[in-house]
């Protein structure tokens, strides 16, 4: 109901009961005057009240209107507020969930990335070895050709200076001159 339904209902239930009282004083009273002063107490009752009901009635409604649109604002925004931080409740509670999830994940791949790094580590110092060893071995087949070419160029130095020691020793001026004479008959039996 509207406050001026309640309030022309209020103000006829008092005029109802003010004339009902004034109609039971008329008939209780013995003399005139004694029923004036009560019946004008009673219109002044009537009229206090109405100005008063009016008061209230004009001034009061937009107040509480006021009042209770203020109100109903507050509850609204309050309640898009709740809303809103329920939804982020929500969602925080939801990536604290998948976070967990997300934390597992990247331990399992972080061990399997180790291990692989791991084995990639050995293919490579596996290979590196293989490198070496080769590498190593082949430096070792180059020192050894190396050193049986020294070793040969050795032994026939060795051998050129044996035999021309022994030829300086063996090789007198008559065997020269026994030599020389000998390559030259030779010679000479060949332009035939």
């Amino acid at each position: 109901m509207s406050l001026r339904r309640i309030s022309w209902m209020a103000t006829s239930v008092c005029a109802a009961l003010l004339i009902c009282t004034c109609v039971a004083s008329a008939a209780e009273a013995n003399s005139g005057t004694e029923h004036a002063t009560e019946l004008f107490k009673w219109i002044n009752f009537g009229i206090l009240a109405a100005v008063l009901l009016w008061v209230f009635a004009a001034k009061l409604p937009p107040v509480f209107r006021a009042n209770a649109e203020t109100i109903a604002s507050a509850i609204t925004k309050a309640t898009a507020v709740k809303a809103e931080a329920d939804k982020q409740l929500a969602e925080a509670e939801a990536k604290l969930a998948r976070l967990e999830q997300e934390i597992a994940l990247m331990r399992v791949s972080a061990e399997k990335e180790a291990a692989a790094d791991a084995e990639r580590i050995r293919e490579m110092a596996k290979s590196d070895a293989e490198k070496v060893s080769l590498a190593a071995k082949a430096e070792i087949e180059a020192a050894e050709r190396a050193a049986r070419m020294e070793l040969k160029a050795l032994a026939a130095k060795l051998a050129v200076d044996g035999a021309e020691s022994l030829l300086t020793k063996q090789l007198t001026a008559q065997a020269q001159e026994s030599l020389v004479s000998g390559f030259v008959a030779s010679l000479e039996g060949r332009l035939n």
